[in-house]
């Protein structure tokens, strides 16, 4: 990472007038007071409903591919996990705002040792990172500047990036990071990642149990280091890669249109409205849809801001800038 990062190579040259006059939305494109109250509801029963299912649904990849013990059944399953470390992430982004659960300590608690430490993920370190992302994006504090900076790039380089995630270095130079985390000098740190430790052994152990213990290595912890890294660059880049600081969060982070699939494998849970997230960070991921819906109808999202798919902004992202293309 060069000491003197370039942005902005992706910001749109124009931005579109907004017409706010008629909608639920305020000059800045934040919602109505009365709005915002509904949209900011969190359905906890939906909500917790997404949590079981999520395991539920790693739980079965791990038993089929056990069971089928074939080489397609165990690529499948790895890139089936990877999405199940998406999914977790997710909710732990959710949880990082505190908009998964109505009670706070409950939010925290599930946030931390049911969704956080599985995921190798401490939250509460996360939210603190995550929040001065939100409050000034690109600014002094913004945790992820080397992440997004430099685009657009050219293509072999973008490629080196995914292979590097794709190979597992990307995730093993993480992994070792966060292992000497333990032996630290702070002590929350030393804490969080103990803690961090002590699921990982259980959930191993309960592979051991099921008689099963290279689950662990090759269903959970090979897909966090592999496929989950190509997915997180792939989403990340997409959302603010090439961006710059401004006061329209329209010049800090991309809109990308979204499809069923993507919303499958790369971006679960609403996570793919980003644009509509910074907006209004407060707004849980059930109701992105119906505010993103709104920020069309008024005009402050556009065909012309707007990607039409997340092939276009990698495509974009590893040629050239705008204009947009299919």
């Amino acid at each position: 990472m060069t000491k003197n990062p370039r942005l902005g190579g992706m910001t749109p040259p124009t931005l579109p007038t907004s017409r706010v006059a008629g909608t639920r939305l305020r000059d800045d494109a934040r919602p109505l007071p009365d709005w915002r109250e509904t949209l900011r509801k969190i359905p906890n029963l939906r909500n917790t409903v997404s949590i079981v299912s999520t395991y539920v649904q790693a739980a079965t990849i791990i038993v089929v591919t056990l069971w089928w013990n074939h080489p397609i059944g165990w690529l499948l399953g790895v890139l089936l996990m990877g999405r199940t470390h998406a999914m977790f992430l997710s909710l732990m982004h959710e949880a990082a705002h505190r908009l998964l659960l109505s009670d706070k300590r409950l939010n925290d608690w599930v946030g931390r040792w049911i969704i956080g430490y599985p995921a190798f993920t401490n939250t509460d370190a996360y939210r603190r990172v995550h929040m001065a992302h939100h409050r000034d994006e690109f600014g002094p504090e913004e945790p992820d500047i080397p992440l997004y900076a430099n685009y657009p790039i050219p293509p072999a380089s973008f490629r080196r990036k995914l292979w590097r995630d794709a190979t597992g270095r990307t995730g093993w130079k993480l992994l070792k990071q966060q292992l000497a985390g333990l032996r630290g000098p702070d002590p929350l740190t030393r804490r969080s990642q103990r803690q961090i430790l002590l699921v990982q052994v259980a959930l191993f152990l309960v592979g051991v149990a099921a008689g099963a213990p290279h689950a662990y290595v090759l269903l959970w912890l090979l897909p966090h280091l592999t496929v989950w890294r190509v997915i997180n660059r792939l989403r990340s880049v997409a959302e603010h890669g090439g961006m710059q600081r401004g006061e329209d969060r329209r010049v800090a982070t991309h809109s990308v249109r979204q499809s069923l699939l993507a919303r499958f494998y790369l971006v679960p849970f609403n996570i793919g409205f980003h644009l509509s997230h910074h907006v209004d960070s407060g707004i849980p991921f059930r109701s992105l849809p119906e505010y993103h819906r709104e920020l069309e109808r008024a005009g402050y999202v556009t065909e012309q801001l707007e990607y039409p798919s997340y092939r276009a902004v990698w495509r974009a992202l590893r040629t050239t800038p705008f204009p947009l293309s299919a």
